[in-house]
């Protein structure tokens, strides 16, 4: 039969072997129901069942009969996520049916992350992938859910991991219109000068020192049900303008439109399971250059709701851009919002590359995230939009500092000013993620990540009553 899709199950056909997940704690008792052959080669090549640990075992022929994967100890499993697609490029690229003891929870979550081991990102492929281990379908999970999360996982890597050079703001919309398109949405953008024509200065101002003009795109999908509102940051490049940054800081500066990557996958979860929401999608797409109309130091913005922004630094030009998508984002009262943005470096200091720091008033949904987080094992935690921290983010000439002096509370003051820009929205919720993967992790290789998505997508239904 021919190969399916990395990111897909596999149907179940004779030639499929059996494939053993086996934890250190389990070790001895499924030992007991193996086969004298099976122990004794498993004892002579010292299998342990520790975390990833592989062993092939071959048939009277010395063909491969089956193969088992050590799950390591609980301890391990508690640190490491996606063990059993950690292993999936290590065995021969044959088709296995999966035999284990894992609850429902767990299974979900080793099977997505063994679809997700499939993720290859090449700009050239002048080599043939390779071929790859596949997996029957396992009873007791929702198969379609988890090709669905993997295959928005995989549109998000792609955007973050594309260069700069061949995904600038209008690239961004592409990606978006095919999207839309793909789920009969309605697509719309604004771009260049008209976003001063209709009121989105600050989108304008961060991107029109850039060849690729700025643009802000609207995407809209169904007729009926709770209106959901997902604001993404599209800051295709970022050199940081005038405050220019150093050439090691500005070098993964093409993973700065994490958020609007994101919340397309997430977007393309929903459209692809159908919820009955009225979803729409704001992205402000820009690249923050450098040029002698570049906005400088010291500037004041009037932005979008007529706040004024005295512009501190240029390289914190994400919650600019943010501002005027969020304003217009509450203009059409949406029952739930939604914003994700590689926006400060403050929350990686604070929390580190996994964990995905969020801010809402609404301890409900700040619960419901948590709640999703730990059981879909996507890393959240939330933090606190501190009103006594609001002073710092008030410059004596204008309403707002886009970047107080002081270095305190980087991500809680990002925070607070993009807070100020969302009015009369009951459901509300800010991440300031990462979106890459410094080093290679199980299922997860080196470059762009999506973070929050999974446990937005888990606990969505709950807040809206779906």
């Amino acid at each position: 039969m021919p190969p399916v899709s990395p990111y897909s199950f596999a149907p179940d056909t004779p030639d499929a072997h059996p494939l053993h997940l086996v934890p250190v704690e389990g070790l001895d008792s499924w030992l007991e129901g193996q086969s004298d052959m099976v122990r004794s080669w498993l004892t002579a090549t010292g299998f342990q069942a520790k975390r990833g640990e592989i062993a092939l075992l071959p048939d009277a022929s010395g063909a491969l009969a089956s193969a088992v994967i050590g799950h390591g100890t609980k301890r391990d499993r508690m640190r490491n996520r996606f063990l059993l697609g950690g292993a999936r490029r290590a065995l021969p690229p044959v088709r296995y049916t999966l035999h284990h003891t894992l609850d429902t929870e767990a299974l979900a979550e080793e099977t997505l992350g063994w679809l997700l081991a499939g993720y290859r990102y090449r700009i050239t492929r002048q080599d043939a992938a390779p071929e790859i281990a596949e997996l029957v379908v396992p009873d007791a999970i929702d198969a379609a859910q988890i090709q669905t999360i993997a295959a928005a996982e995989v549109l998000t890597r792609d955007l973050i991991n594309t260069p700069a050079a061949s995904f600038g703001p209008a690239e961004l919309e592409s990606a978006a219109t095919d999207l839309a398109s793909r789920f009969g949405a309605t697509m719309s953008a604004i771009r260049g000068d008209d976003l001063l024509a209709q009121n989105l200065p600050l989108i304008h101002t961060v991107g029109r020192a850039a060849d690729r003009a700025p643009r802000l795109l609207d995407m809209r999908w169904g007729q009926a049900g709770p209106k959901l509102t997902l604001v993404g940051k599209g800051v295709c490049f970022d050199t940081g303008g005038l405050n220019l940054k150093p050439g090691a800081s500005m070098g993964l500066m093409k993973k700065d439109m994490g958020g609007a990557a994101t919340v397309l996958g997430l977007a393309q979860m929903i459209m692809a399971s159908g919820w009955p929401v009225q979803l729409r999608v704001l992205i402000p797409a820009v690249e923050n250059a450098v040029a002698g109309n570049a906005m400088r130091p010291g500037d004041v913005l009037t932005a979008r709701n007529g706040l004024t922004v005295e512009v501190n630094n240029t390289d914190a030009e994400g919650r600019l851009v943010l501002a005027d998508a969020l304003t217009l984002a509450c203009e059409d009262a949406p029952d739930a919002l939604i914003c994700m943005a590689t926006l400060t470096g403050a929350a990686r200091v604070a929390l580190g590359p996994d964990v995905a720091p969020f801010y809402t008033h609404d301890t409900d949904l700040a619960q419901a995230l948590m709640t999703a987080s730990a059981r879909v094992r996507d890393p959240l935690w939330p933090m606190p939009l501190h009103p006594a921290y609001d002073p710092m983010i008030e410059p004596a000439i204008a309403d707002l500092d886009n970047a107080p002096a002081g270095g305190m509370a980087g991500s809680i003051t990002a925070a607070l000013f993009v807070d100020r820009f969302v009015e009369g929205v009951p459901c509300f919720a800010h991440f300031d993620i990462y979106g890459h993967q410094p080093s290679a992790a199980p299922a997860r290789p080196k470059g762009g990540v999506g973070q929050g998505a999974r446990a937005l997508f888990d606990a969505l239904p709950g807040v809206l009553n779906l």
